[in-house]
């Protein structure tokens, strides 16, 4: 769901009108934006011209009995859209945190979110492989193929993770965040430059 998906009220409708989605303020949820930044590295390396993702904040029209709501946050385009579920899920009832407490785990969540967003919005695979030229999937380091997502066994940093042809095994191919490193000179250099000339941009802002 995105904010695009809600029903304009007309005039004559007194069905309430739901907030507009927001951007999440600097410092608001700050694990998230630690970890969105990271996810952000691999999409500078890898999609040239896409600009950074945001966290945007769907508030919600009332609060849970006795709850605190801070809304659901999201992954999504410059543009504020976003496909996908929320990346701080909690359930107050069960004395969850706003936020994931574990490093690893919100940066997996927040790198699937990004995914699915760029995926569906932009209609195309990411990231993609380097090596077998397939989709890569978020996952904790040296997993083996028959890994799934809540298995216990596996404690090691997130990585993007190729599953490799149907007669070879899978592969961890980078850190995630790291995907820079996988690119091939060339490009490497180009995005090195292309860093460079964005943060002389950034240092020349009065």
């Amino acid at each position: 769901m995105n904010h695009f998906s809600y029903s304009r009220v007309g005039p004559g409708d007194d069905r309430p009108r739901l907030p507009e989605p927001r951007p999440v303020e600097p410092g608001e949820w700050p694990k998230l934006e630690a970890a969105l930044a990271v996810v952000n590295r691999d999409v500078t390396a890898t999609l040239p011209g896409q600009d950074a993702l945001v966290l945007m904040v769907d508030t919600r029209p009332s609060l849970p009995p006795g709850g605190v709501d801070r809304g659901q946050v999201h992954v999504a385009m410059p543009d504020g859209r976003w496909q996908g579920n929320q990346v701080n899920a909690w359930d107050p009832e069960e004395g969850d945190p706003l936020e994931p407490d574990d490093e690893a785990t919100v940066l997996t969540v927040v790198a699937d979110a990004a995914q699915e967003t760029l995926v569906e919005l932009l209609w195309q695979v990411w990231p993609v492989c380097g090596e077998h030229k397939l989709g890569m999937h978020a996952r904790p380091a040296g997993t083996a193929d028959d890994w799934y997502p809540g298995a216990t066994d596996a404690a090691g940093p997130p990585v993007w993770w190729c599953r490799g042809r149907r007669d070879g095994e899978g592969h961890d191919v980078a850190p995630v965040g790291e995907l820079a490193a996988t690119l091939p000179g060339k490009q490497r250099r180009a995005l090195r430059r292309e860093l460079r000339r964005s943060e002389r941009g950034r240092d020349d802002r009065p």
